[in-house]
């Protein structure tokens, strides 16, 4: 395969067809925060397309935040029944408000109704005011569809390096580093 999106798009269908994996789009980023620290989590991955790695999220997040003031971002997979790794680095850029609802859309109501009721990365006053909020927005929204919030979105990742490791037992691991480079991806196998 040429493009790195292809091998990245090869893999993940592996780890969608393995039943023994729970998590097979969960993929973690790592921003830099307000001191310059890196900050990671888990989240969902959308969609690997050749422009990149797109994920959902509340704008207003500390991941939000941190990716506004500083597009640089990492991201990480481990599909460990498959022995696969891949680390991408690359600039982030805010997707479009039509490709947000699209992704909006296919959310689940539950999933859909916290994400009204919650507002991501802020002090959490009592579980109990979440509950109340959750139950008032059923009833508001009990028979229309939930609008897209001004603050949930998502972020593309436009990568600029991606490596890919094939674990071995022996630690001989095989690692295919692509570097994007005028417009070109170049690929150089390293050492394990």
């Amino acid at each position: 395969m040429n493009h790195p999106i292809e091998q990245f798009q090869h893999w993940w269908q592996q780890a969608k067809a393995d039943p023994t994996l729970k998590q097979r789009s969960a993929v973690c980023i790592s921003t830099l925060d307000a001191q310059g620290f890196p900050v990671a989590r888990f989240v969902d991955l959308k969609a690997a397309d050749q422009d990149g790695f797109t994920f959902c999220t509340h704008l207003n997040s500390q991941k939000g935040a941190d990716l506004r003031r500083n597009p640089k971002v990492a991201m990480t997979v481990w599909w460990d029944s498959l022995g696969y790794q891949v680390r991408a680095t690359g600039l982030a850029a805010e997707i479009s408000r039509t490709d947000a609802n699209r992704y909006w859309q296919s959310r689940n109501r539950d999933a859909q109704l916290t994400t009204l009721a919650c507002q991501q990365s802020q002090p959490l006053v009592s579980m109990q005011s979440i509950e109340d909020a959750l139950k008032t927005l059923g009833i508001q929204y009990q028979e229309q569809a939930i609008p897209l919030p001004d603050n949930w979105g998502g972020f593309i990742i436009h990568p600029l390096s991606i490596e890919f490791l094939t674990f071995a037992q022996s630690r001989l691991h095989l690692r295919e580093f692509y570097q994007y480079e005028q417009g070109v991806w170049h690929k150089t196998l390293l050492q394990p």
